[in-house]
């Protein structure tokens, strides 16, 4: 009798909030759909027409910056283009990229954002691949439809060495 049917939104305490809208907003494109400037919160959301906010900034962080608080913050995009210019302006953002890789069902970039937070944007390929799945991939490489030929070539080697 499980009821929950999605996660709704994660909270996260920051040093600095200005710095973290920017880059949640400019960076990785999301909504700010509420402010509460005595709080010192900020609501944001990647689809504000259908949930308020999925993300909530707030002030109040007091812990060093190499303090692994959060595991992992995913985002899931529409398109492997989006992927690629969310990817784009990681780097031209000089954000820290920790890895380009598929999981076989998904292209994914890891990075840091500006308070070393572990995140994720990546983009579902279509393919069941069973967990865990590892593999680096060039996202910038091509166009989608060769980088998701590309998934599944890696895929498909991947299970002929398996057998």
């Amino acid at each position: 009798m499980n009821e929950i049917v999605e996660l709704g939104h994660v909270g996260i305490h920051v040093t600095d909030l200005p710095r973290m809208r920017e880059f949640y907003t400019t960076v990785l494109g999301l909504t700010v759909t509420d402010e509460h400037a005595g709080r010192g919160s900020v609501f944001l959301s990647s689809r504000p027409g259908f949930e308020h906010h999925e993300l909530v900034l707030a002030v109040g962080r007091d812990t060093p910056e190499d303090v692994k608080l959060v595991q992992q913050l995913s985002w899931r995009v529409g398109s492997v283009e989006g992927l690629q210019a969310i990817h784009r302006r990681l780097i031209d953002a000089g954000a820290e990229i920790k890895a380009v890789i598929t999981h076989g069902n998904a292209l994914g970039v890891y990075f840091r954002d500006p308070e070393n937070n572990h995140c994720e944007v990546y983009v579902h390929t279509g393919l069941d691949v069973h967990q865990p799945f590892r593999h680096d991939i060039a996202l910038q490489s091509g166009t989608a439809e060769e980088l998701l030929a590309e998934n599944r070539r890696i895929v498909d080697e991947a299970r002929a060495a398996a057998q």
